[in-house]
């Protein structure tokens, strides 16, 4: 079954729930995506997980997580469902989040993104999405 991962820049609107939610839906009836992988980096990553954790009640087979950069301290930010990657332990935190994102990108067919400017990481990580041929859908236009 397809899989989607997220990339966005760290600030972005509530406004764009009513969309992100709308997209969500099209994967997850339509396109068949029932894995689904978000970061924890910023207001996007906390709005695409929310609203993940309110669609699994509606729909039951859908599988998400928040995918770890690190292992977690005492605070999880209030992701319960986390995952970390094997490929994780012994990376530099220096460039944990970009190899976290590097494997998040590899599991996913589709990448959903809020990218507004050409710069950051969610730039960056929009533009390899495209170079790979993962189908790119950005919140922003």
């Amino acid at each position: 079954m397809p899989s989607c991962t997220f990339f966005g820049h760290r600030d972005c609107p509530d406004s764009i729930r009513p969309k992100l939610r709308s997209v969500l839906i099209d994967l997850i009836e339509n396109q068949q995506a029932d894995t689904f992988y978000v970061g924890r980096q910023g207001s996007f990553d906390a709005l695409v997980y929310a609203t993940l954790r309110e669609l699994a009640a509606e729909y039951p087979h859908i599988r998400y997580a928040a995918v770890l950069e690190r292992l977690p301290g005492k605070n999880t930010d209030d992701f319960t469902e986390t995952l970390f990657p094997e490929v994780m332990e012994n990376v530099p935190p220096r460039f944990a989040i970009d190899r976290r994102n590097n494997w998040m990108l590899q599991q996913a067919d589709f990448v959903v993104v809020y990218v507004t400017h050409t710069w950051g990481g969610a730039a960056k990580f929009a533009g390899k999405a495209e170079k790979q041929g993962k189908i790119v859908i950005n919140l922003a236009d």
